[in-house]
């Protein structure tokens, strides 16, 4: 049976409280009674080294016979503990209750005393059922051991007390693992809760519905995983968007040349022919089949840049070479457009660092747009130059200019103008893939009947 987060949440929460709380009764409770044995010890100490100093004082001259067969109260008098007098042998001479030993007495206590030092021991008797603590000092006469005085307390009342305040511990420990396992499953929905969230938004999402937003907003690792499902569900409806708009543009674009070409070729197969239609036929086929081949390899492009599998293959070429070709390339096209062509190339730009193919596209989508859109007696310019360290090529027309609300959007994947005469509306998109791919950045300014200036920035590398 799976277990739920919360389950083992709680469960490890618990467990670490539950051992914590034990450790701590256990040490409290060693202390405790540690507490009390050292008072009940530092009482018979006391005790008993005020009867020896007693003896000391006023009955130094008294054999140990004679303080057994004499005034024994002189050692109990003071004391509610059991007396016991012994030999420096361990034999039990005298006991307060009249307990008798047949063997020496051999504890921790007597041996220590017997080595001239205070002797303690806790542990069992044959005439007490509960523990007791037994002190011994030697009892000396002018310096010399004469013998072994012992003080006995039962443990009993300790024992209780001290048993009464582990109760009381415990109960004090139940009650705080149980506050604390109420807070560990407070803590653990406080996670649990916005990761069901997030589950519940996931499956949706998974299910196709890509409109589902998480409303998870927490400052950690369960917000970013909603914020990162969020964003991947907009890239995947931008990713959507984009493939229906590419199937709509493909279907819509390709239908118009191939209607013509089509139209054309059911016509070219009538009887009547002349030889003037015939050329003019096959003339409007080979510029539709042109306009079609063109179109195809923008889009086989687009989709290359898209799925990220264009890599520029970077290499040292004359740039300024480049762009004399694509003056001698473009100039009868603006003559025959009656446009005029000026080309201005800085003294400074000679080689540069990158990929001449894609750079050449860069320019020739630019060059192809701004012939497209500058009227009959308008002029196109073509320019490069070095500006901090960039590489600036600039591509500037006196054509109809982009209205306004368009230019924000123009580089937009198969995005249109409404003024647009764009097959696909993928060519700028297609150079702001390449200039991103050379670290450069794409720049347009427009107006309106007066023109458009587009600016590729390319960084120079060292290298150059």
């Amino acid at each position: 049976m799976k277990k739920s987060i919360r389950t083992r949440l709680v469960g490890n929460f618990m467990l670490i409280i539950v051992i914590t709380v034990v450790i701590l009764q256990i040490a409290l409770s060693n202390a405790i009674r540690n507490y009390y044995y050292k008072n009940v010890e530092d009482i018979l100490t006391s005790q008993i080294e005020y009867s020896t100093d007693f003896y000391s004082r006023y009955f130094s001259t008294f054999t140990l016979d004679d303080i057994v067969m004499g005034d024994v109260d002189l050692f109990f008098k003071y004391t509610t503990a059991q007396v016991q007098l012994l030999s420096l042998d361990g034999i039990l001479l005298m006991d307060s209750l009249g307990v008798v030993y047949d063997e020496p007495i051999k504890t921790p206590d007597i041996l220590a005393a017997q080595n001239m030092e205070k002797g303690v021991w806790t542990g069992n008797v044959h005439y007490d059922d509960s523990l007791v603590m037994a002190v011994s000092l030697p009892l000396r006469n002018h310096e010399e051991a004469i013998g072994i005085i012992r003080f006995i307390t039962s443990l009993e009342e300790t024992n209780a007390t001290i048993n009464r305040i582990v109760l009381l511990l415990i109960f004090l420990g139940a009650v705080v693992i149980l506050i604390s396992g109420i807070i560990s499953l407070l803590l653990a929905n406080s996670i649990v809760k916005p990761l069901l969230e997030v589950t519940r938004v996931a499956e949706k999402m998974a299910d196709g519905q890509l409109h589902v937003r998480g409303e998870v907003k927490l400052e950690d690792e369960i917000g970013q995983l909603s914020n990162t499902l969020n964003y991947m569900a907009e890239e995947l409806l931008k990713r959507e968007q984009i493939k229906n708009d590419f199937i709509s543009s493909v279907s819509h674009e390709l239908r118009t040349p191939l209607t013509s070409i089509k139209g054309w070729a059911i016509t070219l197969q009538g009887d009547d022919l002349d030889t003037d239609l015939l050329k003019d036929g096959l003339k409007i086929i080979e510029k539709e089949s042109d306009r079609l081949s063109k179109m195809v390899e923008e889009l086989l492009d687009f989709s290359r840049f898209i799925s990220g599998r264009i890599t520029l293959e970077k290499d040292t070429f004359s740039i300024r070479e480049t762009l004399e070709m694509l003056e001698k390339q473009y100039m009868p096209r603006a003559r025959d457009n009656q446009l005029e062509l000026l080309v201005n190339i800085s003294d400074e730009v000679d080689y540069f660092l990158g990929d001449e193919n894609r750079i050449k596209q860069l320019l020739i989508n630019l060059l192809d747009n701004a012939i497209k859109f500058t009227p009959a007696g308008g002029k196109v310019y073509l320019s490069a130059y070095i500006k901090e360290n960039n590489l600036i090529l600039m591509v500037k027309d006196t054509g109809i200019g982009i209205p306004p609300e368009d230019l924000p959007r123009v580089k937009e994947k198969f995005y249109k103008g409404k003024n647009s005469k764009s097959h696909s509306g993928i060519g700028l998109s297609i150079c702001q893939e390449i200039v991103n791919l050379s670290n450069g950045s794409l720049e347009i300014e427009s107006e309106v009947n007066k023109g458009t200036t587009v600016k590729a920035i390319l960084p120079i590398k060292e290298e150059n």
